[in-house]
């Protein structure tokens, strides 16, 4: 019996790689690389049209300007947004995209969030630039959760867990209900929610519908994968393949 042969990684031209990573164009590389400041195993690298395998440790073996290689495509990131920056280039203000190095704003296959945390809401964010991942947290198809802690302006009732679980609730200006939503009341004005859905400002419209108002929002979870309690806001970090997969799990 025969084994199955490994997969070859694929090959990239070293200016391609780098002007898509953000590091410039493809003559500003080319500078980088005549100045020897481009290495692959220490050793530096003389011609900006080599062949680069795209193997799994690439961060690790190169380096530009004495710095390890940005991760290649595909990337995503974890982090722990804060308050008062947004989740849109086109909106005003300061945006989640500013928090990570420069360069990478210019990265090919561009940036985006899984979803949206507006300016009052903190928590857990993703940005990938993994097109098929990115469809699938946030496919409606998937019912991936996503959970927040709410702080109210007013005590609770005591019926909205009924009424957010049962799907009936329809949200002013829509003629579809909402999915069915599990509250947790933690305390009088105090509540965690979980939602398979991402509805235009959901949370806050949800309690708005029955009479109240969100002061603090803050998510904490999305799927089977938990905001690191040690991560503070405005911190991020490369996902791990496995942090992906429990997403889902």
């Amino acid at each position: 019996m025969t084994g199955k042969a490994p997969t070859k990684a694929p090959q990239v031209r070293l200016d391609r790689l780098l002007a898509n990573l953000g590091y410039g164009s493809r003559r500003e590389v080319a500078a980088l690389v005549m100045h020897r400041q481009v290495e692959l195993d220490g050793a530096a690298l003389r011609d900006a049209g080599a062949r680069i395998a795209l193997t799994p440790d690439l961060s690790a073996r190169m380096t530009v300007v004495g710095q390890p290689l940005d991760p290649p495509a595909p990337l995503t990131i974890l982090m722990h947004k804060p308050l008062g920056v947004v989740c849109s280039h086109r909106e005003a203000g300061r945006s989640v995209y500013e928090l990570l190095p420069r360069r990478w704003q210019a990265r090919m296959p561009a940036l985006s969030t899984i979803g949206r945390l507006d300016k009052d809401t903190s928590g857990l964010l993703l940005i990938t630039d993994d097109g098929p991942f990115l469809h699938r947290v946030i496919s409606p198809k998937h019912h991936v959760p996503k959970r927040y802690l709410a702080t109210l302006d007013r005590p609770l009732e005591g019926g909205e867990a009924a009424l957010f679980s049962a799907g009936t609730l329809m949200l002013d200006g829509e003629t579809m209900p909402l999915a069915p939503a599990e509250l947790e009341v933690l305390g009088p004005k105090e509540a965690r929610l979980t939602i398979t859905e991402g509805r235009y400002h959901q949370v806050r419209r949800m309690f708005a519908a029955v009479g109240n108002h969100v002061v603090a929002l803050h998510r904490d979870r999305i799927g089977g994968l938990a905001l690191p309690p040690e991560m503070e806001p405005g911190a991020w970090r490369q996902l791990s393949l496995d942090e992906q997969a429990a997403i889902f799990a």
